[in-house]
């Protein structure tokens, strides 16, 4: 049985998932469609990458998957379908799929053709749920668009480093459901740069001289826990996705507050990691 995953920034209150789940249902009564996320803030495109890019591959090989962002057709914006790591993508050519094609070339990546055949001005429902439901029939990609070789890339998709190599600008790139802050700056692109020298790292006004590679190492587990003290300090991690992260221990936005909202952080905000000299000896 096929899988076909939603992600979108339709949120929960409108009509928009539910009937975009409905018209593939009308299509194939045998598939079982996932919800990744409806909870993309509108039209950010750097957020709705990072999010796919860190959920697909926990899903089985062929999984077809629907992004629903910044998808109406225009000139500068058409609709492609890419096979990429044996999964499916369809969404519009606005630079989602450019964070995960730097780290996997894809196999093969059309332009949708079939708009003259469809009247819509709901692409994701029209457009994008015939194309997830002919490639679920075992359909290829070529019926349904011209192969092309290039996509859209996103602005800002890598950190700048200066000519010195002393210095890593990044940008925030996502913020999650705990106002952990998450940057571009990749511990593999991190340590090429680091060169096993000291750092630190800004972020406006807050400064850290330590990358953890969990939350709870801020922890020192030799003092009495009534006596620790680190819930809200901040702190920055590697996390999961190896995406250098800053936080706050054991935040919570609706009450003591996170990372994006303490330190004042928010989406394209610069982040900054300066290295030190090594002394000779």
């Amino acid at each position: 049985m096929a899988i076909i995953t939603l992600t979108t920034d339709f949120g929960e209150k409108d009509h928009f998932a539910g009937a975009t789940k409905g018209a593939i249902y009308s299509e194939l009564e045998d598939i079982r469609i996932v919800d990744i996320s409806h909870c993309v803030s509108p039209f950010n495109i750097s957020e709705a990458a990072y999010i796919i890019q860190n959920a697909y591959s926990s899903f089985p090989k062929g999984t077809i998957h629907l992004i629903g962002i910044d998808s109406e057709l225009s000139p500068e914006n058409k609709h492609i379908a890419v096979k990429l790591d044996d999964h499916y993508f369809i969404c519009a050519n606005n630079g989602i799929m450019s964070m995960i094609c730097t780290e996997i070339a894809p196999e093969k990546i059309v332009e949708i053709n079939i708009h003259d055949r469809v009247e819509t001005n709901f692409p994701v429902l029209d457009i994008f749920v015939k194309v997830a439901c002919h490639i679920a029939r075992g359909g290829t990609l070529d019926v349904i668009g011209k192969v092309i070789n290039t996509i859209k890339p996103i602005k800002n998709l890598v950190p700048f480093v200066n000519d010195e190599q002393n210095q890593i600008i990044g940008s925030v790139i996502y913020i999650d459901n705990y106002g952990n802050v998450v940057t571009n700056i990749k511990r593999k692109f991190f340590e090429t740069v680091q060169k096993g020298r000291a750092y630190e790292v800004f972020a406006r006004n807050h400064m850290f001289k330590k990358i953890h590679n969990k939350f709870s190492d801020i922890i020192n587990f030799e003092i009495e826990e009534s006596k620790r003290d680190v819930e809200g300090k901040g702190l920055v991690v590697f996390n999961s996705s190896d995406y250098l992260e800053i936080a706050v221990y054991k935040s919570n936005c609706t009450t003591v507050g996170g990372a994006s909202t303490l330190m004042g952080l928010k989406n394209m905000d610069t982040v900054t990691v300066n290295f030190k000299p090594i002394l000779s000896r």
